[in-house]
């Protein structure tokens, strides 16, 4: 190791006594010079052999946050000991394209926050780092459902073969599936950055409207251990361990990293005590390796385990009275409602448990109560190996990676009673392999480029859970098909087997969906250097998409009432035996009764009749119903003793299989949906001219392309087009307030055709079976993933920092932005649009897009301030602000959520070495209970408070 970069122990500690003296020298200026001494690490490692920046605070030190998204900025400095005036700015930089760059100089709307924030603050999972990032915001559901948006867009409901709008990269890996985002805890990071618009010219997977780029701390020769433990209430243990040095000085370094964290939630079930909803139940683990055999090759191993656990994010739910009236003003009848089931003999007999004291408003102790609803198992594995070649002129960069994902809902409906086992909850095994290959030119020439080829595979292998249980029959019943079935002890019998124990891979979108997805991309972009003033941006993208999906929809497990079946589900035979389910009139002297055997067909001339084709063995299922729940003996003749059923009791198996099929629902046999295949191009232009030596501005449009969706709608093809992206933007960036104010400001307009979004779709398979019986029947629409017209977001945003006071650093950053429906004409209707003859959907267009607030801010203020014999009084603080949104993704009007600020808060003392420090950090200070959603019958309760203290230090 170069005798230039490594210093001794000695020498460290003297240059520490230097500059630790009591008030001098400015904490913002050691907050820089600690970021660049960590996030220089990789620079250094492919030219040093990984030694880290001499740690001298007293000379000049560029802060460079790592990227492979886009850009990030964070400041340079020239900082004395002796100097106690506020921090000036120098030149702020940026590690894009795989090399130093000016912030000021990259045609980019970018945000950046550092590790050291996030840890300050505890902020580890992905809500609490948008928390910290300008016009972005994290769409509350589970593990799987959650989203990301940016400037009000990306906010839908989440298919398993749709890529997600904002994309994420960690560590030079792109995640392809939203997933991946919100099941684990962010540590050890160096930066987190988010780059705006379409982004895909540079390096790895495109994304249609933004990426997130999380960069850890990589390994260093430099030995370096860092520890912290939270406690905190709800019975809060954090524990997070990071350290690494030489293996082989100047050879071999590696990094380890452990974090675990547990705690139980803020609601509490009261089924069961020891359950509750928000927990935490988090253990990860990482290590990686960086090998130097030579000053122009590195290579780098990762590898992290998330093993399973769970934690329950489902059920976050607080009932409310359902409305008493539709939109219209006719009244609602609420035939499904819980406040009508619950009061039906079945569930009265539970004499602790009612609709009024116990479903609705948490039971006024805001609590669950539930007994099926089990914990979200969610678990991960991945790998990267990350090779860097210098050549002459030249960079090439390599990087293998794979990473899998193991997802298991099992939820429940919401009651202490046995009705549903599983109410519907995915079970997803994810797996991803890409390789991206990259080579970067040596800057200062009239062009400077990046060119390079990825590839990504990704198979997803999803099933859509649900289990009924012994109430369910009870709980699923029409009125009149409870009243008909709570007479008497056959009907009792009859409706808890109607439902009971019945397992299916239920049709959401499809039971069952074999995805495979493959993206083969080539990609350049150039600086072309006119002047020292003006530059041009290019790039250039070609994605070749191949999309395929397997689905199906079957039961698993017929439960108790297999002989309660239809007898078949469109094409599928599901070996039930035909009868008439209910009272027919099938003309105007002839009403078919309920119960009977034999189906009601549609002839030519559009007259109705009976038709009695049940075969010998259907009829003897028949007799065998008859004999298990009536008592009857067998006839002579296949069907003789269930005809000998009264016409009461022909009613109840007519009643208990409508329940069934009901519930049943759609059924299908496996099919390979039409694949998506398609060439998908994406390109950037942006000129940059540089005024003058502190204000730059720039112009770019961004064209970025989504791929299309290959999927099945009730069994039937229905392929979903790609999203087209046009991304305008006019900045300026500037270093103002004599280079103590960061300030950057950019318009932007984008424009989305195509859209992927939930809408109502014609439904081919319903309107098919509904015109086997009446040919005049409707047709009829159902929800499902498809393409609407045109989206735009357009606005204005602001990204800054200010050093001009003292021993204080201030990061602010806000947007206005307006995203709205150009054209949506076929959107799903809101539950209040429920009334008689409603159409089957709405027009939005002109609406503002579910989850879009005009106005959102975010500020961050860290102050520190040397005290006595080397200790040091710190205190952050981060607000996010965002205005008025609705939460439903039909725009209802009972969706609206008013705007909310959501501050975290810490303080504490350290010694000035960083040996030891004490926390205290408050998330929510001022205890904002804003829901997180809303709709017509139900809400989600914001977090509340939670206070907690951190001990951490470096050894």
């Amino acid at each position: 190791m170069s005798s230039t970069t490594k210093k001794s122990a000695q020498e460290k500690n003297a240059i520490f006594a230097t500059t630790k003296k009591p008030f001098p020298v400015k904490p913002l200026a050691l907050f820089v010079a600690s970021v660049a001494l960590s996030s220089t690490a990789v620079a250094q490692s492919a030219n040093t052999g990984g030694t880290t920046a001499a740690q001298n605070p007293t000379i000049e030190t560029q802060a460079v946050a790592n990227s492979t998204a886009g850009s990030t900025s964070t400041a340079t400095a020239t900082t004395s000991a002796a100097k106690s005036a506020p921090l000036k700015l120098g030149v702020v930089t940026v590690h894009s394209r795989n090399r130093i760059e000016k912030l000021q100089d990259v045609p980019l709307s970018v945000s950046v926050v550092q590790g050291k924030e996030l840890e300050r603050l505890n902020a580890t999972d992905i809500n609490s780092l948008t928390q910290r990032l300008a016009n972005i915001s994290w769409n509350q559901g589970n593990q799987r459902t959650s989203s990301l948006a940016i400037r009000g867009i990306g906010k839908q409901g989440q298919t398993e073969a749709q890529d997600p709008a904002v994309g994420l990269i960690v560590d030079g890996v792109n995640y392809a599936y939203n997933a991946l985002s919100s099941s684990f805890d962010f540590t050890d990071i160096e930066t987190v950055e988010v780059a705006r618009g379409p982004q895909g010219t540079l390096l790895g997977k495109n994304s249609s409207i933004g990426a997130i780029n999380v960069t850890t701390k990589r390994p260093s020769f430099d030995s370096d251990f860092s520890y912290a433990l939270t406690l905190g209430e709800w019975d809060t243990a954090q524990g997070r361990f990071a350290g690494g040095g030489a293996v082989v000085d100047d050879l071999l370094a590696w990094r380890g990293t452990l974090s675990v964290s547990k705690g139980q939630g803020d609601i509490k079930n009261a089924y069961n005590s020891d359950e509750s909803i928000s927990n935490k139940e988090r253990v990860s683990g990482r290590v990686q390796f960086l090998l130097t055999p030579t000053e122009d090759f590195t290579a780098r191993l990762a590898v992290d385990v998330q093993p399973r656990s769970g934690e329950r994010t489902n059920g976050r739910t607080i009932y409310t009275p359902t409305p008493e009236k539709y939109s219209d003003g006719s009244a609602n009848p609420n035939n499904s409602d819980a406040s009508k089931r619950l009061i039906r003999r079945w569930f009265t007999q539970s004499p602790n448990y009612n609709y009024e004291d116990s479903y609705l408003w948490g039971g006024g102790e805001n609590e669950y109560n539930t007994d099926g609803r089990r914990p979200l198992i969610t678990g991960s594995n991945g790998a990267t190996v990350d090779l860097n070649w210098k050549l002459d002129s030249h960079t090439i960069t390599s990087i293998t990676a794979y990473k899998d994902y193991h997802f298991n809902a099992v939820n429940d409906e919401g009651t202490p009673f046995d009705i549903q086992r599983n109410s519907g909850g995915f079970l997803n095994d994810y797996k991803q392999v890409s390789q991206e290959l990259r080579l970067s030119s040596q800057q200062g020439g009239f062009v400077d480029y990046q060119t390079g080829f990825f590839y990504l595979d990704v198979n997803n292998v999803a099933e859509y859970q649900r289990v009924w249980g012994n109430d369910a029959g009870a709980w699923f019943a029409s009125a009149s098909q409870y009243a008909t079935l709570d007479k008497d002890s056959a009907g009792r019998y009859l409706l808890i087997n109607s439902l009971s124990g019945l397992d299916m891979a239920w049709n959401s979108p499809a039971g069952f969906q074999d995805i495979n997805n493959e993206s083969t991309a080539l990609f350049a972009q150039a600086n072309w250097n006119f002047t020292e003033k003006f530059v041009l941006t290019t790039g250039l993208r070609f994605t070749r998409e191949e999309r395929e999906n397997r689905t199906a929809t079957y039961i698993k497990d017929h439960g108790f009432g297999a002989e309660l079946n239809p007898a078949n589900a469109g094409e599928v035979n599901l070996g039930g035996f035909h009868s008439v389910n209910s009272a027919t009139k099938i003309s105007d002297t002839l009403t078919i009764p309920a119960g009977t055997l034999g189906r009601i067909v549609t002839n030519a001339d559009g007259t109705k009749s009976l038709v009695t084709d049940n075969t010998n063995t259907q009829l003897t299922l028949a007799d065998q119903l008859a004999a298990e729940y009536f008592g009857k003996a067998a006839g002579a003749a296949p069907g003789d003793a269930y005809n000998s059923l009264t016409a009461a009791q022909k009613a109840q198996v007519g009643a208990a299989k409508a329940l069934r099929q009901s519930q049943i629902g759609v059924v299908f046999d496996e099919i390979d949906v039409e694949p998506y295949e398609k060439t998908l191009p994406s390109f950037v232009i942006s000129p940059t001219y540089k005024f003058h030596e502190n204000l730059t501005g720039y112009f770019s449009w961004q064209h970025g392309e989504k791929a299309g969706i290959a999927q099945a709608t009730n069994g039937i093809s229905n392929l979903v087009k790609e999203e087209k992206i046009d991304a305008f933007e006019l900045g300026v960036k500037s270093l103002l307030l004599d280079n103590t104010l960061v300030f950057n400001l950019a318009l932007f307009d984008m424009k989305i055709n195509d859209y992927q979004q939930t809408s109502r779709v014609y439904d081919e398979y319903t309107t098919t079976l509904n015109r086997q019986a009446d040919p005049t029947a409707n047709d009829v629409y159902t929800n499902a993933t498809a393409n609407i017209p045109e989206v735009r977001a357009r606005g204005i945003e602001i990204d800054s920092v200010y050093s001009g006071i003292p021993n204080t650093s201030i990061r602010f950053a806000g947007a206005i932005t307006d995203a709205e429906y150009v054209e949506f004409t076929n959107s799903p209707q809101p539950s209040e649009n429920g009334y008689t003859g409603a159409p089957q959907y709405q027009d939005v267009s002109g609406e503002t897009l579910p989850g879009a607030s005009k106005y959102s801010f975010n500020l961050g203020v860290d102050y520190r301030l040397p005290v006595w014999d080397g200790k040091e009084f710190h205190t952050s603080l981060n607000a996010q602000y965002a205005s008025k949104f609705n939460s439903d993704n039909s725009l209802s009007s009972y969706g609206w959520i008013e705007g909310r600020t959501i501050v975290d808060f810490g303080i504490g003392l350290g010694n000035g070495n960083q040996t030891f420090d004490v926390n205290l950090v408050v998330k929510n200070l001022f205890d904002d209970d804003t829901p997180l959603t809303r709709t017509w019958n139900n809400y989600t309760p914001a977090h509340p408070r939670w206070i907690g203290v951190t001990f951490s230090g470096r050894f």
